[in-house]
């Protein structure tokens, strides 16, 4: 959006918390969105029931928790609650970034439209988006929790390190309880609360230990190869994983994760070979969305 464009409107409404209205470009196909961060949700931290997402924040002056929504044609409205009201503008960015309401959808969709593959399933979902993260430090941790195992056990990993290593709420908010844990508080866990393999193990403190020192800095203003470079340094970070934190996490519109399993399958459907090589082919012709592309391959292999 361009900056005579309102981005966000915020109504404090009593101790209710305050109210949301984010403006975006239609179309956006919020119902996949949430999907997919439904699919994810870690216990206590995200929730998602009768059209709504939830989840905690962690902000400058304390925690948060978010309600989005649907809210017509435009529009994502919401329910904030603040521990400090300072933290208004940090949380409005955060949500925005989380639900990728600054893309241009028609600029994604003229660059993939005259593409024979890719072209169709942009037809068929004009309005999907490429999701961020609240966190870029806890999307991180989540995408190395997850390595080899099923979505739903990453889960349930990141459930039982919240509940040791979270923060409690001061006050809990439904089925938001905690925040997910820090970066310092990973690195002290005790081996025996982490059920994985010991070289995870290993891969996991190693990156909470360099998130905390700052050697691997992966806020905004980021330089998304430099990251890239230093995640794939740490031990235990390859290139699929360090691809996924540098497209959610940095929200890069151009990342192609050519290794992965999805989108093998995906290309192998529709009737291409689906080896590295020919997807990172095939890919070239889909800069610089390429990260749009990795979800519109994901999507054919959704349940109908």
């Amino acid at each position: 959006m361009n900056d005579d464009e309102p981005q966000a409107e915020a109504v404090e409404d009593g101790p209710d918390g305050f109210r949301l209205r984010l403006a975006h470009r239609p179309p956006l196909d919020l119902p996949r969105l949430f999907r997919f961060l439904a699919a994810r949700a870690v216990p206590g931290v995200e929730e998602y029931g009768s059209g709504t997402y939830r989840r905690v924040l962690t902000l400058p002056h304390g925690p948060g928790t978010v309600a989005l929504t649907d809210g017509g044609e435009g529009y994502v409205t919401g329910r904030l609650r603040l521990a400090d009201r300072r933290d208004l503008p940090v949380a409005v960015a955060l949500c925005r970034r989380l639900l990728d309401l600054d893309t241009d959808p028609a600029a994604v969709t003229e660059a993939l439209a005259g593409c024979p593959l890719l072209g169709p399933l942009r037809a068929a979902a004009p309005g999907l988006r490429s999701p961020g993260h609240v966190s870029p430090a806890e999307l991180a941790v989540r995408a190395l929790l997850g390595q080899q195992i099923s979505v739903a056990g990453a889960r349930t990993i990141a459930g039982r390190l919240t509940a040791a290593y979270g923060r409690p709420l001061p006050v809990a908010d439904g089925g938001l309880t905690h925040e997910f844990p820090t970066a310092e508080a990973l690195g002290t866990a005790d081996p025996a609360d982490l059920p994985m393999p010991t070289a995870r193990k290993t891969a996991l403190y190693a990156l909470a230990g360099a998130l905390a020192s700052g050697e691997v800095v992966l806020d905004p203003d980021a330089d998304p190869d430099e990251a890239e470079s230093r995640l794939r340094a740490l031990p235990g970070i390859g290139p699929w994983t360090a691809s996924y934190i540098r497209m959610r996490a940095l929200g890069d519109p151009d990342v192609f994760l050519a290794t992965d399993l999805g989108v093998r399958h995906a290309l192998e459907r529709l009737g291409h070979p689906g080896d590295p090589a020919n997807a990172r082919r095939l890919a070239e012709r889909w800069r610089p969305w390429r990260s749009y592309a990795s979800h519109h391959l994901w999507s054919t292999l959704e349940p109908s």
